[in-house]
């Protein structure tokens, strides 16, 4: 055998054992992966679990503590039935939804405006303007919640729970507007440049191109406003204590818990009512949603 086909074979035998290494490595990597994403799946699915699991449990079995805590042994709607039939329950998921519906408009319209002018009209200082905005979003609600609270008292706003609809934006907007200038810098300028020589102003442009075509962004920066002030909790705390200008995430608290007695068969059943909104606008939203994000973290 020559000694060209003899190192022929060698570098043949080489690449395979190097091509059967990489593909261990992968199957190993792979096998890795899924390990982790189903302990980390089961640790995120166990409190919903519990959670739903104890919503369908009488006082009596949560109280008794035998058997299998982690299942119902006569599962019932009771206390799903019950807290729906109580008037404070109804007042805090009313007043949720429509302190939810004005936020999310006024910081939809807010934000769309703030981030077309920002990233297509191109006014001296638009840029810092913007990293300005975002860095709002950074200051944390613990440390704006006093001086709010200043300005709701001089306005005569505490304890109405309309107070939200002025708080909430100011959680919601920065982000938003950051999300949307990143999808707005996302668009081709020639889109701009013909709408121009059509004749067309800065509204128009903005209604009939900008906004169809950033539609999966303005999606994501919806149901971030929607999950800021469908379930904050300190603002609410502290500005509103009347069981009929409450909202649902101080309400479940405020009315459930009285003293050292917890029900904790409606305190879950309220939580599983609660959750069920964002749960079902994320489930059919996410595509949306996660698009929206990466455009907006990677454009601008």
């Amino acid at each position: 055998m020559s000694s060209a086909t003899t190192t022929a074979n060698a570098v043949a035998a080489t690449r395979r054992r190097h091509t059967r290494s990489l593909a261990s490595q992968r199957r190993w990597a792979l096998y890795g992966s899924y390990a982790a994403l189903v302990v980390f799946v089961i640790m995120f699915l166990i409190p919903p679990f519990y959670t739903v699991m104890t919503s369908l449990k009488t006082s009596a079995e949560i109280s008794a503590q035998s058997g299998n805590p982690w299942f119902a042994h006569n599962p019932t709607l009771s206390n799903f039935i019950e807290l729906i039939e109580m008037p404070d329950f109804q007042y805090f998921f009313m007043n949720s939804v429509m302190i939810t519906v004005v936020t999310v408009v006024v910081s939809m319209v807010i934000s769309v405006m703030a981030a077309f002018s920002l990233a297509r009209m191109g006014f001296w200082g638009s840029s810092t303007l913007a990293t300005g905005v975002f860095l709002t979003y950074l200051v944390p609600a613990s440390l704006l919640f006093i001086p709010l609270f200043q300005i709701l008292g001089f306005l005569g706003l505490i304890n109405n729970v309309w107070c939200l609809a002025l708080v909430y934006p100011t959680l919601a907007v920065p982000f938003c507007t950051w999300i949307m200038i990143g999808y707005f810098s996302s668009i081709p300028k020639e889109l701009d440049e013909a709408a121009l020589i059509d004749g067309a102003g800065y509204v128009q442009m903005l209604l009939k191109i900008f906004i169809p075509v950033a539609m999966p962004g303005i999606i994501a920066a919806t149901i971030f406003a929607f999950t800021v002030s469908w379930g904050a909790f300190l603002y609410p705390m502290a500005y509103l204590y009347s069981m009929d200008q409450m909202v649902l995430t101080v309400g479940i608290i405020s009315d459930l818990v009285r003293g050292d007695v917890f029900q904790w068969g409606k305190i879950m059943a309220a939580s599983v009512l609660a959750a069920a909104p964002p749960v079902i606008i994320y489930a059919f939203l996410m595509d949306y949603y996660i698009a929206g994000l990466t455009s907006g973290a990677t454009k601008g």
